[in-house]
C-alpha cells in the first residue's frame, strides 16, 4: 500500500509507551478508540464557523454507530490483514448494544472502535493514514449534502 500525502494532520495527545495495545481487551480498546474517534468529529467540524447547536448536533450525527458503519464501508478496503483481525476481534467481542440500532451496526462500529484504540496506543502514523481517507469521505459526504439541500 502505497503512502498518502499527509495534507491533514489529526493532533493526537501524547502517547507514552507505558500502554501495550496488545496486552488490552478488546473492550478496553473499544472504549480508547470511541474516545479518538468523537475528538477526531469533533475536531473536523470545530474547525469550521458554525453556531455551537449546530456544530453540537453534526457531532453528533457522526459519532452516532449508524455513520461509523457507514464510514467502516469506505475505510475496510484501506485495512491491512493485521487490522482486519483486530476490527473482527472487536466486532465480535461486542455485546448487544443500544435497542435504537441493529445488533450488526453496533458491532461494526465497535470493531472501528477497537482498530481506531490499537493503532492510536500503537502506531499513530498508521491512525493517521486512517483518519486522512476518513477525513477525505466525511467531507465529500458534506459537500453532496450541500449540493443535494440546495436542489
Amino acid at each position: 500500500m502505497e503512502p498518502r500525502p499527509q495534507c491533514f494532520v489529526f493532533p493526537l495527545p501524547v502517547v507514552t509507551d507505558a500502554i501495550n495495545p496488545s496486552q488490552l481487551s478488546t473492550a478496553s480498546l473499544a472504549y480508547f478508540g470511541d474516545a479518538v474517534y468523537e475528538l477526531f468529529i469533533r475536531f473536523i467540524f470545530l474547525s469550521q464557523p458554525q453556531r455551537i447547536n449546530d456544530y453540537h448536533q453534526q457531532v453528533v450525527a457522526h459519532v452516532r454507530a449508524e455513520s461509523q458503519a457507514h464510514y467502516l464501508d469506505v475505510l475496510r478496503e484501506h485495512f491491512t490483514r493485521q487490522e482486519l483481525d483486530i476490527f473482527r476481534q472487536g466486532r465480535n467481542a461486542a455485546t448487544a448494544g443500544p435497542r435504537r440500532v441493529s445488533a450488526k451496526i453496533y458491532r461494526q462500529a465497535t470493531g472501528l472502535e477497537t482498530l481506531l484504540g490499537y493503532l492510536y496506543l500503537g502506531n499513530q502514523s498508521r491512525l493517521q493514514d486512517i483518519l486522512l481517507i476518513l477525513r477525505d469521505k466525511i467531507m465529500a459526504d458534506i459537500e453532496a449534502s450541500k449540493i443535494e439541500a440546495s436542489r
